[in-house]
């Protein structure tokens, strides 16, 4: 049994910035010490995008230092207030796919985890949307098909299809249809995503989808109406995934004191 913790939309932010009120790092710093207290024996730690808020050098630091004494190894993927360069220059050991994407695979027993970077930096989209390009996919493919068998979890910031959540709908990954003709290829048993700062499950195509809230603040509910709403004052929180293979058990873990 493998066990993944999962942390998204971080938005670490330069200088004193807050963000909705919170200090970032002060939440971020206050994950990993909760996780580092209830789940030292994790395999790794997933963090899926939205790594800072303006994508500065910066707060890159900020979240190297941060990551400094972790006990897990720590996979990343780069959201839509992400910069790709100014990433990689921090992190210059991050595994990249041959085109320079931060995606990487990471093989668990039996279980292979899938990376992949939905950020578009080449306006390919709309302005905050995610957008996997063909050498991307085709990436994608190739590591599906050279997992034969081996039952594959994905994980990518925006997600794959519509919530009714219509301001973020109109964010998710737009070529989601693309990104489901891929998947199809292999042995996909779950799809994680961060993006709308709220937990939420779902079934599209046939596979299990699951959403993170974030570290730091999360949103309103906004079904059905316009809008991205405001920051609420729940707690921060992050995801525990458990999986043997072909089985995988998903947890919500909240953190931190909501006033």
């Amino acid at each position: 049994m493998s066990k993944l913790l999962v942390m998204t939309d971080l938005h670490l932010t330069p200088g004193t910035e807050r963000i909705a009120g919170r200090d970032p790092l002060e939440w971020f710093q206050g994950g990993l010490a909760h996780a580092a207290r209830h789940h030292p024996d994790a395999d790794r730690l997933i963090l899926t995008g939205d790594l800072t808020d303006h994508g500065d050098a910066e707060s890159y630091e900020k979240l190297g230092d941060a990551l400094t004494d972790v006990p897990w190894p720590v996979s990343f993927l780069l959201g839509n207030h992400d910069k790709r360069d100014t990433f990689r220059a921090a992190f210059h050991d991050c595994p990249t796919d041959p085109n320079g994407f931060v995606q990487s695979t990471v093989d668990l027993g039996n279980v292979r985890a899938i990376m992949l970077d939905s950020l578009d930096e080449d306006g390919a989209t709309v302005q905050d949307a995610g957008h996997l390009s063909e050498d991307r996919l085709q990436w994608l493919s190739a590591q599906l098909r050279e997992a034969g068998e081996t039952p594959c979890l994905l994980f990518l910031h925006h997600p794959p299809m519509k919530i009714g959540y219509t301001a973020m709908d109109g964010i998710r990954l737009l070529n989601e249809d693309a990104f489901w003709d891929a998947v199809r290829t292999g042995p996909v048993t779950h799809v994680f995503a961060g993006h709308v700062h709220r937990n939420l499950t779902a079934i599209t195509h046939g596979k299990p989808v699951t959403l993170f809230k974030s570290v730091c603040f999360q949103i309103q509910m906004m079904l059905g109406a316009d809008g991205f709403g405001q920051p609420t004052d729940d707690s921060g929180g992050y995801g525990i995934v458990l999986t043997d293979g072909p089985n995988t058990t998903v947890h919500f873990e909240d953190f931190g004191q909501a006033s």
